[in-house]
């Protein structure tokens, strides 16, 4: 849901989205972390449907995924760290990696106090009118802020100059 406008949304039953515009420059987003040598997993709350809609037959994205957790599938919601578990497992990232790792989320309460409860660098991307603006807590607080995607390579790019030498890997 990082990627999509929940404004743009067009649903048939209420809850599975048909068709949604992404925000500005998601799509080229997801196709320079790709350009970069990025892993990049999905871990969205919603019906697996929702997703595949959007990011498969829409915009033809779903295929860069290495790892996707859907909370359909998995039986829980962010911040249940479950949801990102399944997601790192899928793509052997053991435990003690986990603060190399990225997470760019949209919602504070879910995506940011997920990803900070299991160690990994937090981006909020303050995008979305629909969200809170402001953490009810410090496990809501993100590690970075961006406004927009395209600001995203050159925050990794600062992010990975204060990471461990040698850790050999970008997820």
């Amino acid at each position: 849901d990082t990627l999509v406008d929940e404004a743009t949304e067009v649903k048939s039953d209420g809850e599975v989205v048909e068709e949604a515009n992404l925000i500005p420059g998601a799509n080229q987003m997801v196709h320079d972390l790709i350009a970069e040598g990025y892993v990049l997993a999905l871990v969205a709350d919603g019906p697996r449907s929702t997703f595949e809609n959007v990011l498969k037959h829409q915009y033809q994205l779903w295929d860069f995924f290495s790892s996707v957790a859907i909370s359909g599938d998995v039986g829980v919601s962010k911040p249940d760290k479950q949801m990102f578990l399944t997601a790192l497992d899928a793509l052997n990232i053991p435990h003690e990696n986990y603060e190399q790792v990225v997470m760019v989320g949209n919602n504070l309460e879910r995506d940011i106090k997920g990803a900070n409860d299991l160690g990994l660098i937090s981006i909020w991307i303050n995008w979305s009118p629909r969200r809170s603006k402001t953490p009810a807590d410090h496990s809501e607080t993100p590690d970075h802020t961006i406004t927009k995607p395209d600001e995203l390579m050159a925050l990794l790019e600062k992010i990975e100059l204060n990471l461990p030498a040698n850790t050999g890997s970008q997820s």
